[in-house]
């Protein structure tokens, strides 16, 4: 069966292109809605980076994040971004506001880090975040560190079902 296939569209908060790429749905489950990117279909951003590893991207429901889960050799296990709950334009176009915060899990860690902490705050006075979007996106920012690092699905392993579908 032939899968969908879905542009994921990421911006910054005054409306620039951040990144974007075509994904496949794989399908859904608890979690929310799982993209794929194999390896053939190759990430490209609006930068030119071309992403050449397979990974999954978890774009979970009403959520201030999504998952970006990575097969090894990748030193990046999981790569969460915080964004703005997913605006699906339509079945093929989802779209997200990055909020520079992101939180990350290296295969030879020993937890997740927090990282771009300084990024957020430069475009948080750049952009002028609203107060409740500040507090949304250090709140998703605190669960995933701690979801990340407590055995909480899918970060766990529930993942690994999905990236099977594209490695």
């Amino acid at each position: 069966m032939a899968k969908d296939v879905v542009r994921v569209e990421y911006t910054k908060y005054d409306g620039t292109a951040h990144r974007g790429y075509p994904a496949l749905r794989l399908g859904e489950d608890q979690h929310g809605i799982w993209l794929g990117v194999p390896q053939p279909l190759h990430a490209m951003n609006d930068g030119g980076y071309k992403y050449d590893d397979p990974y999954v991207l978890l774009v979970p429901r009403q959520s201030w994040w999504t998952a970006l889960f990575n097969a090894p050799p990748r030193r990046t296990e999981v790569y969460c971004d915080i964004a703005t709950p997913a605006t699906w334009v339509d079945p093929h176009l989802v779209r997200f506001v990055d909020l520079d915060l992101d939180v990350r899990r290296r295969r030879a860690a020993t937890g997740p880090e927090l990282v771009d902490e300084d990024e957020f705050e430069v475009n948080r006075l750049r952009f002028g975040y609203p107060v409740d979007v500040v507090g949304n996106a250090w709140a998703a920012a605190h669960w995933l560190v701690k979801a990340l690092s407590d055995g909480t699905e899918p970060f766990a392993g529930g993942y690994q079902a999905w990236l099977d579908q594209v490695v």
